[in-house]
Protein backbone atom coordinates (compact mmCIF):
# COMPACT_ATOMS: atom_id res chain seq x y z
CA UNK A 1 0.00 0.00 0.00
CA UNK A 2 0.90 3.93 -0.40
CA UNK A 3 1.55 5.96 2.44
CA UNK A 4 2.13 9.97 2.99
CA UNK A 5 2.31 11.51 6.52
CA UNK A 6 1.59 15.06 6.23
CA UNK A 7 2.32 17.63 8.88
CA UNK A 8 1.17 21.34 8.29
CA UNK A 9 5.27 22.00 7.58
CA UNK A 10 6.02 19.30 4.94
CA UNK A 11 5.71 16.11 3.61
CA UNK A 12 7.27 13.52 6.61
CA UNK A 13 7.18 10.09 4.67
CA UNK A 14 5.69 9.27 1.10
CA UNK A 15 6.65 5.59 -0.60
CA UNK A 16 4.79 2.03 -0.46
CA UNK A 17 4.79 0.40 2.75
CA UNK A 18 3.76 -3.44 3.90
CA UNK A 19 2.51 -2.19 7.61
CA UNK A 20 0.79 0.45 9.37
CA UNK A 21 0.77 0.52 13.01
CA UNK A 22 -0.93 4.06 14.15
CA UNK A 23 -2.36 4.94 18.07
CA UNK A 24 -6.29 5.29 17.22
CA UNK A 25 -8.32 7.05 20.01
CA UNK A 26 -9.80 3.62 20.98
CA UNK A 27 -6.37 1.68 21.13
CA UNK A 28 -3.73 0.73 18.49
CA UNK A 29 -4.43 -1.11 14.99
CA UNK A 30 -2.30 -2.27 12.06
CA UNK A 31 -2.83 -1.99 8.72
CA UNK A 32 -1.80 -4.42 5.81
CA UNK A 33 -2.30 -4.86 2.37
CA UNK A 34 -5.53 -4.67 1.01
CA UNK A 35 -7.23 -3.66 4.41
CA UNK A 36 -11.35 -2.79 4.21
CA UNK A 37 -11.53 1.27 3.91
CA UNK A 38 -11.24 3.11 6.98
CA UNK A 39 -11.19 6.93 8.85
CA UNK A 40 -9.56 7.38 12.44
CA UNK A 41 -8.57 9.78 14.77
CA UNK A 42 -4.90 9.33 16.12
CA UNK A 43 -3.88 9.65 19.56
CA UNK A 44 -0.60 10.91 21.10
CA UNK A 45 1.55 8.20 20.42
CA UNK A 46 3.65 6.07 17.58
CA UNK A 47 3.46 5.64 14.38
CA UNK A 48 5.28 2.68 12.80
CA UNK A 49 5.70 1.79 9.28
CA UNK A 50 7.32 -0.96 8.08
CA UNK A 51 8.51 -1.03 4.25
CA UNK A 52 10.72 -3.49 2.46
CA UNK A 53 11.22 -1.54 -0.96
CA UNK A 54 13.27 1.99 -1.62
CA UNK A 55 11.81 4.81 0.14
CA UNK A 56 10.87 8.10 -2.16
CA UNK A 57 11.03 10.32 1.17
CA UNK A 58 11.80 10.18 4.40
CA UNK A 59 11.87 13.47 6.70
CA UNK A 60 14.51 13.47 9.94
CA UNK A 61 11.84 13.61 11.98
CA UNK A 62 11.50 10.08 11.07
CA UNK A 63 13.65 7.14 13.24
CA UNK A 64 14.63 4.75 10.80
CA UNK A 65 15.52 1.38 12.10
CA UNK A 66 16.75 -0.89 8.68
CA UNK A 67 13.55 -1.11 7.32
CA UNK A 68 11.41 0.19 10.14
CA UNK A 69 10.45 3.87 10.62
CA UNK A 70 8.79 5.09 13.75
CA UNK A 71 6.77 8.74 14.26
CA UNK A 72 6.17 10.19 17.69
CA UNK A 73 2.80 12.45 17.36
CA UNK A 74 0.65 14.33 19.44
CA UNK A 75 -2.29 13.93 17.73
CA UNK A 76 -3.31 13.28 13.87
CA UNK A 77 -6.34 11.73 11.56
CA UNK A 78 -6.14 8.16 8.68
CA UNK A 79 -7.59 7.47 5.91
CA UNK A 80 -7.17 4.55 3.93
CA UNK A 81 -9.30 4.08 1.13
CA UNK A 82 -7.81 1.90 -1.89
CA UNK A 83 -4.42 0.91 -0.61
CA UNK A 84 -3.16 4.36 0.23
CA UNK A 85 -3.24 5.86 3.47
CA UNK A 86 -2.65 9.32 4.43
CA UNK A 87 -1.91 10.17 8.04
CA UNK A 88 -2.39 14.01 9.05
CA UNK A 89 -0.16 14.77 11.89
CA UNK A 90 0.13 17.90 14.17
Amino acid sequence: MYLEIVSPEAVLFSSEVDSIYVPGVNGSFQMLNNHAPIVSVLTSGTVEVQASGSIKKVSNKMIANGTNYSLEITSGTIELKDNKAIILVD
